[in-house]
C-alpha cells in the first residue's frame, strides 16, 4: 500500500488541510493555532463554529504556564494528552482524581468523585491553568468553589464532554467572568482540551 510515512510531512499537511477549511478568522492570532491543535485532535473541522472564548484568554494561559503555573486536570487522560516537552517550565500537571481522600469526600458533599477531587485543587488553583475535558461536574463545582470567595485560575479550558450537563457547564463557564476556551454543546474531550493546553504551551504550531 502507498502511504505517507514522513510523520513531519503528515503534521504539515494535516495542518494545511485543517487552515484551508475552517475559517479561523475570528480568532486572535495564537489563538487560532489553539483551535487547529483543537481541530486536529478530533478530526472534526467543523468544530470551529462551537469554539467561544473570552478575549483574554489566550494571553492568560500562555503568560501563566510560561510563569511556571500548574495544569489542574480533571482526568488523567488529560493530564495523560499533554506533552511534557512542550511545557516551558517543567510545570506541574496535577489529577487529583485517584488520591484517596477523593471518594469519602464525594459522599460527603453529595457529589460525583471529580467535583470533589476539584476540592483538592485549592492550594494550587489560584493563578492555575485548569483543562477539563471529562466531568461537567468537576467544571460545575469549579464555578461553585470560585463563586464562594475561592481561589481564580488564570484560565480554564473548560471542554467536557457528554449528554448530562456538559453544554450547560460550558455556558456557565462563558458567564462567570473567568477566561475561557470552550466548545458549546456536547462535544469536547480529553483529546480535545489537552491538544489545547499543548497549543498554548508554545508559539511553536
Amino acid at each position: 500500500m502507498s502511504y505517507q510515512k514522513d510523520g513531519a510531512e503528515i503534521y504539515r499537511q494535516s495542518f494545511a488541510t485543517i487552515r484551508a477549511e475552517s475559517n479561523l478568522k475570528r480568532f486572535p492570532v495564537g489563538l487560532d493555532r489553539v483551535v487547529v491543535r483543537m481541530i486536529h485532535a478530533c478530526g472534526m473541522t467543523d468544530l470551529v463554529k462551537d469554539v467561544a472564548f473570552s478575549p483574554g484568554v489566550y494571553d492568560a494561559a500562555f503568560d501563566a504556564l510560561q510563569s511556571g503555573a500548574p495544569i489542574l486536570c480533571d482526568a488523567q487522560m488529560v493530564a495523560s494528552g499533554i506533552t511534557r516537552a512542550r511545557l516551558p517550565k517543567d510545570n506541574d500537571v496535577l489529577c487529583t482524581l485517584r488520591d484517596p481522600r477523593v471518594a469519602e469526600l464525594a459522599v460527603h458533599l453529595g457529589t460525583t468523585r471529580s467535583a470533589a477531587a476539584v476540592e483538592l485543587w485549592r492550594d494550587r488553583l489560584d493563578g492555575a491553568v485548569v483543562a477539563i475535558g471529562n466531568a461537567p461536574t468537576a467544571l460545575f463545582h469549579l464555578l461553585d468553589l470560585v463563586a464562594a470567595g475561592g481561589p481564580r485560575p488564570a484560565a480554564v479550558l473548560g471542554i467536557p464532554v457528554g449528554f448530562i450537563g456538559a453544554a450547560e457547564s460550558k455556558e456557565s463557564l462563558m458567564a462567570s467572568g473567568l477566561e475561557h476556551l470552550v466548545v458549546r454543546g456536547r462535544r469536547g474531550g480529553s483529546a480535545i482540551v489537552a491538544a489545547a493546553v499543548n497549543a498554548l504551551a508554545t508559539v511553536v504550531e
